[in-house]
């Protein structure tokens, strides 16, 4: 059973550490956790998966990207809510093909709010933190 304060971890994945940093900061000032990942595989590898509410991945990323991280998200834990964030739109005409149901998608720049509401959406209210995967 996932209790409230894995509920609101959200990890986020992306190769750009400024915006990696920036969404983390972002969370953190709505109550989230934000576990932060630099890879695809650095947060397959950390275990983190069934301790998280949600998950926000950039899709355009060197060796897995957001695409597959997704698949490989839907074959371990198909009802977590997935938030896919990308600079190139036209990445997105890729999305029908692989037929994985999102929470949201967000094109770079996205508006921090609508962000914010797209987590809100997906996971209970933020309230006290507590770690779980860092």
């Amino acid at each position: 059973m996932t209790d409230i304060y894995t509920s609101l971890t959200v990890a986020v994945v992306d190769d750009d550490q400024r915006v990696l940093e920036s969404l983390g900061n972002l969370l953190e000032s709505a109550d989230y956790t934000a576990s932060l990942f630099a890879s695809a595989a650095v947060f397959l590898e950390s275990g983190c998966l069934m301790h998280i509410g949600c998950l926000i991945s950039d899709i355009d990323m060197p060796a897995m990207d957001g695409f597959e991280l997704l698949r490989a998200v839907r074959a371990r834990r198909a009802e977590l809510p997935v938030i896919l964030i990308t600079a190139h739109p036209d990445l997105l005409d890729r999305l029908p093909s692989i037929g994985l149901g999102l929470c949201r998608m967000f094109n770079k720049p996205f508006d921090a709010q609508e962000l914010l509401a797209a987590v809100s959406d997906a996971l209970p209210a933020p309230g006290p933190r507590k770690p779980q995967c860092l």
